[in-house]
């Protein structure tokens, strides 16, 4: 039996956690626009801030879907889900608004600290979600499978990269300045970081 929560508990944000992968789903106000649903991984790169607060790092190498639609006026609609692979069943999901902090958003340095051991050249925001509604599904039909490693081509292939090569390659990308049904995503040309005022990280 599923259960609402009044906020993310010790035991909710062990659990959160504990899961290597997570999920994103956003959709704009047009009813006719895309829905996004989009895995998210690496290690480290998900926080639980507070009780009602979450936040994860947002890396390019993909369009920028979530970041339109958590910018687009009106909405921030964004949903979190974890599956449990292993152990006890449980689906997971945090409903809630969404915020994106850009690289030049004088609150980036606070919040780029909570990311401080997988931070790198292809971090182009942070998305801060401000919990709604936390509940619990059963997940008796999630299937067992088994955590294996994490994949390191994604950190390797950006490290490779310097910031200003990031830059060009976001520039150039289709869907990442504007989703696909035209909303602004993420800021072109690539912002300088807040925590870099000379623009060299």
């Amino acid at each position: 039996m599923g259960k609402v929560y009044e906020h993310i508990d010790d035991r909710l944000r062990a659990f959160i956690e504990a899961q290597p992968v997570f999920f994103t789903a956003t959709a704009p106000l047009d009813g006719d626009g895309h829905v996004n649903l989009s895995p998210k991984g690496r290690s480290g790169t998900l926080v639980v801030v507070d009780a009602m607060t979450l936040a994860y790092l947002d890396f390019g190498g993909s369009g920028a879907e979530t970041l339109a639609h958590v910018r687009e006026e009106g909405n921030g609609r964004i949903t979190l889900m974890w599956c449990a692979f292993s152990g006890p069943p449980k689906v997971l999901r945090v409903h809630g608004k969404g915020e994106a902090v850009f690289r030049d958003d004088p609150r980036w340095a606070e919040w780029i600290g909570h990311f401080a051991e997988v931070d790198g050249p292809a971090a182009r925001a942070i998305v801060v979600v401000r919990a709604v509604r936390v509940s619990d599904a059963c997940g008796f039909a999630v299937p067992y499978l088994d955590y294996r490693e994490e994949r390191t081509q994604h950190a390797e292939h950006f490290g490779r990269k310097s910031d200003a090569e990031f830059a060009a390659y976001c520039a150039k990308k289709d869907h990442v300045g504007v989703s696909l049904d035209g909303l602004p995503a993420l800021p072109l040309p690539l912002p300088a970081r807040a925590d870099d005022p000379l623009g060299t990280a």
